[in-house]
This record gives C-alpha cells, structure tokens and sequence, in this order.
C-alpha cells in the first residue's frame, strides 16, 4: 500500500516523527487524525531517478531529479482517498504534511529542522507537491552534512516517510522536554516561531513539588492560519506580557508528558498545541541532550558594558571572535572557530554550527532548533540575549558560556 492510516504506521516504515505518534494514537491519546505515506513508497517512487548513483556531495542534483518528477498515479489515487476521509468531519480540511525521515526523531539524532514540513496545505494536488518537497528536503545541504556528523548511515542511503494530519488551529502552542524536571516553553498561535528561535517564549520548570519557575518570555508576534496562508502579526502590549498558560495549564501538560514518556519509555521532547481546552500532541521524539539547568538572576539583562547576560541553552564556554551573520549571504564570511552571533538562526545554518565555537542569539528558547543542534554539536549556546547584534562588534573576541548564560567581551 502506498498510504497507510497513522493507527497502523509501522515503525520500520513510517520514520521517527510518524512512528512515536503512532503508537500514542493507538493508546488513546489525542494525536491529529493522520496517514502515512511510507517509506517503501519514498522508494519505489524513486527507484527510477537512480538517487543511489548520487555520492553526498551531488545532493543538489538529488534535489532536482526529485522536484522534478511526478508521484505515481496510483500513489495520487491514494493520497486523494485518504484525505477525503480524514478531513470528513474535521473542522477545516487543511493539513500538514511533515517529513519523517528513518534518520530523525531518535535517540541519537533529533534531526531538529534539518528537513521541510508544510502546515496549512490543502486539497490532493497541493498535498502530492509537498510530499515530493518533503523527499526532496533529504537533499538539502543541511540535511546531508547533519546526517554526515550524527548517523553512521551512508548520508545517501536513507529513506523518508511523509505524514499527513489535520492542521490544528492552535491558540496557545509550544514544546516541552519531560525528565525529571518538564521544562515547557509556549507562546500564543502556531508554533513555528518557537520552535525555529524568532520568539523568545514563555517558560516554566515542573518537578514533583509543582511549578518551580515561572519566566515570561518576549512574545512580540504571532503566527495563525488565515484561509491558505500562515499570517504573523504583531502581539498587542498586554499580551506580550501576561504568561500565555495558566498553572492549571501548565500543570496538565505537565501530566501529558509524563503520560506520554511512560507510554514510549524515557524522557521526550513533546510539541503540543491547545485548542480551547484540548490538548494536542503533535511530536514526541526522545531527547537527544538534557536542558541546562536555570540561572539566578533571570537571563535576558545587559548587566554592564562588558558582560550580556542570556538564556543558557547549551553548556560549555569558548571564546573567539564575533561574526555577525544576517543571512545565507553572509555564509562566505564565516570562519571556523567564530562564534556565531544573529537574530535568530534558521534551519539553513547548521553547517555553521560544525563550524561555529559557540552562538549567540538576540531571540530564542532552549527547546528551539538552534540550542538542540548546539547541544548536539557540543558548543555553548545562550539565546535570548537582547541587542547581542548591535552590541557584540564584529572580529571582536568574546567569551561565551553556555552554563551561565553570560557573554563575556
């Protein structure tokens, strides 16, 4: 079969992020209604563009070969009945439709934002496209070189499932990391501006006692679905300052994990998104690299001319000098033991994590994409340093450590 329903995803086929909600489907917990385009059909769909003659450094070619193809009419036919099905009765017949690769969401490589997803999708052509954009996304110069350094598989020979689930309309999302403390991050709306570091969330830890901290974040702006498109909009001043979950909230999510960790054994690193008062589980992949513990005072100060103060996101301290990176065009410029300063990163810049002695962020969370790959790369990371970019001069040397939080110039 070309699609299988989510409820009966294997895992030897449906990759890391379909396999885990799989199984929490089957146990009941409340996972988007999905389907799973397996990997066996990732294969056979491209045995015809001879992918396997391609050594890692013609990825691009890869690319191509597969954008440019077209998915087996039979394959179609069934990605068209399947969804049909499952937006019958749904809310809105949106989906999303995400990569899970045999080589992500697993205990020794999260495969954080190395490749494509696409929210907000509608209708089978639309769907079909976003498949082959999710193959595709294999290909991409991050993809390849994260492979390269975290699996001992052939960076070429590896397989992608591609989910497909209801689009949930979040009010309030965001992640959580269980273990012996939850550290849970959320902000208002959709959360892709969480989980890629361009917001600096709300947090909370909870242990055994309950909530031990509480720590408003910088949430500025929102992203929600309007008809086809994802909107960001600026987040009204009250807002921005009122924590997004309530303790009742926080303490139920906290019980969610625990719940779901119990059912996939070990601590998980779960997205999760509310909808009034129902709670979605749209990740849960195992954590890769625990959270450093919190500092006193809170991070996010400028506590004089030669010291910023952050959020710590992964530990260690390094010094070098400052390469200030706005963009991919800036990419050139970077030399290896820079400590990369930015905004906030992007999935496209993890070769410069391999590159980089440390990061340093203006927004962020320490469940964002950036602070996992530098916890799995072994470099400090602070985020959420305010005015890092204009303060922090470049070819500057500093000293970055990522236990403290503190940015040293």
């Amino acid at each position: 079969m070309s699609v299988v329903d989510l409820v009966n995803a294997e895992p030897s086929t449906a990759g890391g992020k379909a396999a885990p909600l799989a199984e929490l489907t089957r146990a009941g917990l409340n996972v988007p209604a999905g389907f799973v385009v397996p990997a066996t059909t990732y294969r056979a769909a491209t045995t015809a563009l001879d992918l396997g003659e391609l050594a890692a450094d013609r990825a691009e070619e890869a690319r191509s070969r597969i954008l440019g193809s077209r998915l087996p009419e039979a394959v179609v036919d069934e990605v068209s009945r399947a969804l049909e099905r499952m937006t019958a009765g749904a809310p809105t017949d949106y989906v999303a439709v995400r990569s899970s690769s045999s080589t992500e969401d697993n205990r020794e490589a999260s495969g954080a934002g190395q490749h494509d997803s696409f929210l907000a999708v509608r209708g089978a052509e639309q769907v079909c496209q976003a498949i082959l954009r999710c193959w595709a996304s294999m290909w991409t110069e991050r993809a390849v070189a994260y492979r390269a350094r975290h699996t001992e598989k052939d960076p070429v020979a590896v397989d992608m499932a591609v989910l497909v689930q209801r689009f949930v309309d979040a009010s309030v999302s965001g992640i959580m990391f269980t273990g012996t403390t939850s550290v849970i991050e959320a902000s208002w709306g959709i959360g892709e501006g969480i989980v890629a570091g361009h917001i600096t969330p709300d947090s909370w830890r909870v242990g055994e006692s309950g909530i031990s901290e509480r720590r408003p974040g910088l949430k500025t702006e929102r992203t929600d679905r309007h008809d086809g498109r994802l909107v960001t909009r600026p987040i009204a001043p009250g807002e921005q300052e009122t924590l997004c979950l309530s303790d009742r909230q926080v303490l139920r999510l906290h019980a969610l994990g625990e719940e779901v960790s119990a059912i996939l054994g070990g601590p998980r690193d779960i997205e999760w998104a509310i909808t009034d008062d129902a709670r979605w589980i749209l990740q849960a992949r195992p954590v890769t690299a625990p959270v450093p513990a919190p500092t006193e005072p809170p991070p996010a100060t400028v506590t004089d001319s030669a010291t910023l103060t952050g959020e710590p996101a992964s530990p260690g301290v390094a010094s070098g000098p400052v390469r200030l990176v706005r963009g991919p065009s800036d990419f050139p410029t970077f030399k290896r033991g820079d400590v990369l300063v930015c905004r906030h990163t992007d999935p496209a810049w993890t070769p410069l994590f391999t590159m980089a002695s440390a990061v340093v962020t203006e927004t962020g969370g320490v469940l964002s994409h950036a602070a996992i790959v530098a916890r799995e790369v072994e470099i400090p990371a602070v985020l959420a340093v305010p005015r890092a970019t204009e303060f922090l001069t470049p070819s500057s040397a500093v000293t970055v450590n990522g236990d403290t939080g503190d940015v040293s110039m």
